[in-house]
């Protein structure tokens, strides 16, 4: 893995590119030997087409999962991931839209059924973030759009998943670092990676007795898109330099965490719990 920072670098929109960074993360699961844990299952991946979620869908792919991935606006690097599940030997849709709207997460839902004809693993995966120098000045709109994507989408689709989930099938949902840290430039957003924290534990309890497993991976500074669509180049490029290990993580070295999560196998015992790939950063909880 690399050692050194990125060069300076950023784009206008996000949730960001990943064809147009520099170095480009490493999410090709290259390294990965699958052994079949997830052979047969169905996986529905949002941002699924870059970064952490590209390596979560290579990777189940690898273990034997047929795929859905949702993503906004990024039909590029949807259309390349979907080129590598498939390249696995997997079949994989890609299905755009904003999670943010309730009826395009019960829609997304329906196709992946009509697709597959099951469901077994919903990844939560998909957020946004944006810079706030003071939070007297954050715009009503952002907190609201960064709520709206962040986490009521993650309740909106699993909201529609469930009624397709069975015992032991797998929710997993992406939180954060920030979540633990706290970020003065970033409250809006770790405010939802807290709430993905609290809303994992008390899924999971909910969910019980139908012997569906809901956990959460905390990601620390990860090289994805969001980083240079968030971040002016000085930063981007120091991304990852206060982490112990001193640079960036690769979504590579994160998916392992969800594979571990999806499968029945490895992680039947485990819900209610989350996994803190981050650089070697000790947090509670």
């Amino acid at each position: 893995m690399p050692d050194t920072p990125q060069p300076p670098q950023s784009q206008s929109h996000q949730p960001g590119v990943e064809a147009q960074m520099t170095p480009r993360p490493q999410s090709a699961m290259e390294r990965w030997r699958g052994s079949g844990k997830l052979e047969g299952k169905v996986a529905m991946i949002t941002g699924g087409d870059s970064g952490i979620g590209r390596a979560v869908a290579i990777g189940f792919a690898k273990e034997g999962a047929d795929v859905a991935i949702l993503y906004l606006d990024e039909a590029g690097d949807a259309n390349d991931t979907r080129r590598l599940v498939e390249a696995e030997g997997r079949r994989c849709i890609a299905i755009a839209g904003d999670i943010g709207d309730p009826a395009f997460c019960a829609d997304a839902v329906r196709k992946v059924i009509e697709t597959f004809g099951h469901l077994d693993i919903l990844v939560n995966n998909a957020a946004e973030q944006h810079i706030c120098e003071d939070f007297a000045e954050i715009p009503v709109e952002q907190v609201e759009r960064t709520f709206r994507t962040n986490i009521l989408g993650m309740m909106w689709l699993t909201k529609a998943a469930l009624p397709h989930l069975k015992m032991g099938d797998a929710i997993i949902n992406t939180t954060s670092i920030t979540a633990y840290q706290g970020n003065p430039q970033l409250i809006d957003y770790a405010s939802t990676k807290g709430a993905i924290v609290a809303f994992t534990r008390s899924l999971s309890k909910s969910l019980e007795a139908k012997g569906v497993r809901v956990n959460a991976v905390a990601p620390g500074p990860i090289w994805t898109p969001l980083i240079p669509a968030s971040f002016p180049p000085e930063k981007t490029a120091q991304h990852g330099s206060q982490a112990p290990m001193g640079r960036a993580g690769q979504p590579d070295e994160v998916a392992p965490c969800y594979i571990f999560l999806a499968s029945y196998l490895d992680s039947s015992y485990i819900s209610g719990q989350v996994l803190h790939p981050n650089g070697g950063t000790v947090v509670n909880g």
